[in-house]
């Protein structure tokens, strides 16, 4: 959460001129209502749902790169599809820096706490071991500006001269 996935991945998408997709804004789009409404009406275990299935469909495309919600490694199927339908690129990012980022952001379910640093070190502690299971590349963010993590990325996947154009 707040890690630049959205950002980072357009970018990496435009680097390597494929298409991009983000799970979230798919799903927020073909049901007409925004994540909030989602968890308020479903729970998190309704959105889980709804991304699991967005991600498999979205997960058929070649040439995309797909930006899942921090959640999308917490059930096990989606792990899977991340692994054998993809590469998988995990952003770490300190629970400090994802405060910094997140800290005006009003449309993070699982932030609207009294208490969103705890949240977050928990949700990292329960996140991070799923995110080392399945990452094939991981890449720090921390004050980094997101040009200067796709060129690594660029790098990694072994597409140097591309990211020099940008």
């Amino acid at each position: 959460m707040g890690a630049g996935k959205s950002t980072i991945g357009k970018l990496l998408a435009d680097t390597l001129r494929f298409d991009f997709r983000d799970v979230d804004r798919e799903i927020e789009e073909r049901s007409g209502v925004d994540i909030p409404w989602i968890f308020d009406m479903e729970g998190e275990e309704g959105f889980r749902d709804r991304e699991e299935a967005m991600l498999s469909e979205l997960s058929d495309a070649a040439q995309v790169v797909i930006s899942t919600g921090g959640g999308a490694v917490l059930r096990g199927d989606s792990r899977k599809l991340m692994v054998a339908k993809g590469t998988v690129i995990y952003l770490k990012t300190s629970v400090d820096e994802q405060i910094r980022r997140t800290a005006r952001d009003r449309k993070r379910p699982l932030l609207q706490t009294g208490d969103p640093a705890t949240t977050l070190r928990n949700l990292m502690a329960l996140r991070e071991p799923l995110y080392d299971e399945v990452a094939d590349y991981t890449v720090l963010t921390d004050n980094r500006t997101p040009k200067s993590v796709v060129q690594e990325l660029c790098s990694q996947l072994g597409a140097d001269d591309l990211s020099a154009q940008y």
